[in-house]
């Protein structure tokens, strides 16, 4: 009996050491509680209602004058239908200003934010930032509580971690887990990819809410999960926080994001390109494939062949982490790139350039596709030239090249396609037969 409370004694010891090397204060002076933080963070964390106007159109019939006072049919009227019911933080309690996703808020005609003491407050919308999928909002109310922010490149693997939202439109809760992955990218979610991935339980109506550390701090916006069942399967994923701060900063000073440039087309390191460009095993980084003539890193002496280590002394292992990294940066913002070339170190310093503005005319299909030209075949629409330095040629295509689809929807003629590209201004998806084979590229 002795030996049997040491061994459960000393079990109950392994499961809460973790919890108590984390700091975590008690709640009631037995055991360790979230409760204590949770008491500072919750009211910084607020449900969102969105609302769209439509009308009730009656048929001809209704209209008629004479039917209509021989049935008593009331004129058309406008009706509010409430679209989607998500989450939000408060960042700026003196301003109101709120951080959400804008999936969440995206063609609503009117938002409406209800805070964790009953109030609710009609909220105005600052502005939009669709590629890292953030939206900043802004109400008038006093006495509103922000949440504190964290450096989340400081995140690691294992660190405990909340979340704070309203799934299923229940109602503020509470899940726990650990940051199971940092640097996801490549799930076609957003444009700019470089989420956390957390175990904690995320749902929809999750979407736009806090993932806090354990001392209370905002760390990301949980934004999707994984869900193959419908349900949370413990793959959830968060926008960092650092890269919602370059949005929320644009946005509150201009009003919307200007993203920059620094000219080159990049490819993920595979082992075939690690063997053929003598890297060492398991060296991680980012193969230049193209630098843009006259372009910042042109001008600071980046090449072809280059593989990029490091933005500003962050490591860089995946195309997405380094989009994400460019793509927080202001226009004229300095930035510290760290090269392989020949087997060597070298570090290189350019500003962030503005895009390329790329006009487009009547013949023109899209304006991505500026430089390229195409013509009918019995197989799809063929590649048939190619400007030099134009986006397709950075982006991927050759002349030669049959196109057989373009974001997903089946491709028979230029006519065909042009139909298709009008439903996407800023990106497209191509699939191409090159040379017998399949693939797929993507020009943004």
């Amino acid at each position: 009996m002795i030996k049997l409370s040491i061994k459960l004694c000393f079990s109950i010891l392994i499961i809460l050491s973790p919890l108590s090397q984390a700091a975590i204060p008690a709640g009631n002076g037995l055991y360790p509680s979230l409760a204590p933080m949770l008491k500072t963070v919750n009211p910084a964390v607020v449900n969102i209602a969105t609302y769209s106007t439509q009308k009730n159109n009656n048929t001809p019939l209704q209209q008629d004058p004479f039917f209509k006072n021989f049935l008593n049919t009331p004129d058309q009227q406008e009706q509010k239908h409430q679209q989607s019911a998500g989450s939000g933080v408060i960042v700026n309690a003196k301003k109101g200003i709120i951080v959400t996703n804008n999936h969440v808020i995206d063609n609503a005609d009117e938002i409406q934010v209800s805070l964790i003491d009953g109030r609710s407050f009609k909220a105005t919308l600052l502005g939009q930032d669709p590629d890292l999928d953030i939206a900043i909002l802004q109400i008038k109310a006093t006495n509103l509580t922000a949440v504190k922010i964290a450096d989340s490149s400081k995140l690691e693997v294992g660190d405990f971690v909340v979340a704070i939202g309203n799934p299923f439109g229940l109602g503020q809760t509470v899940t726990t887990g650990i940051v199971s992955a940092l640097g996801r990218s490549g799930l076609g979610i957003e444009g700019y990819e470089n989420f956390i991935q957390t175990d904690a339980s995320i749902n929809p109506g999750n979407s736009g809410g806090a993932l806090v550390n354990l001392g209370g701090e905002l760390i990301g916006i949980n934004t999707a999960i994984i869900a193959p069942s419908g349900g949370n399967v413990g793959i959830g994923f968060a926008i960092p926080i650092n890269m919602v701060k370059a949005s929320l900063a644009q946005i509150t000073e201009y009003g919307k994001v200007r993203r920059g440039k620094i000219g080159i087309g990049i490819q993920d390191i595979t082992p075939a390109l690690r063997d053929m460009f003598e890297l060492k095993n398991g060296q991680m980084g980012v193969l230049v494939t193209s630098v843009v003539a006259n372009s910042p890193a042109e001008q600071a002496g980046v090449k072809p062949g280059d593989v990029i280590l490091q933005v500003n002394e962050q490591a860089t292992k995946s195309t997405g982490q380094l989009r994400s990294a460019i793509g927080i940066k202001k226009i004229g913002e300095r930035v510290k790139l760290t090269l392989l070339r020949n087997g060597k170190s070298q570090l290189v310093t350019m500003k962030i350039g503005a895009p390329q503005r790329v006009q487009q005319n009547v013949n023109q299909l899209h304006p991505l596709l500026a430089g390229a030209e195409f013509e009918n075949t019995p197989n799809g629409v063929m590649v048939k030239s190619l400007t030099p330095n134009s986006i397709p040629i950075y982006s991927g295509l050759r002349a030669g090249d049959i196109i057989v689809a373009a974001n997903k929807y089946p491709i028979d003629t230029i006519k065909t396609l042009r139909m298709v590209l009008k439903q996407n201004p800023t990106a497209i998806l191509l699939q191409l037969n090159r040379n017998g084979g399949s693939l797929f590229i993507v020009i943004r």
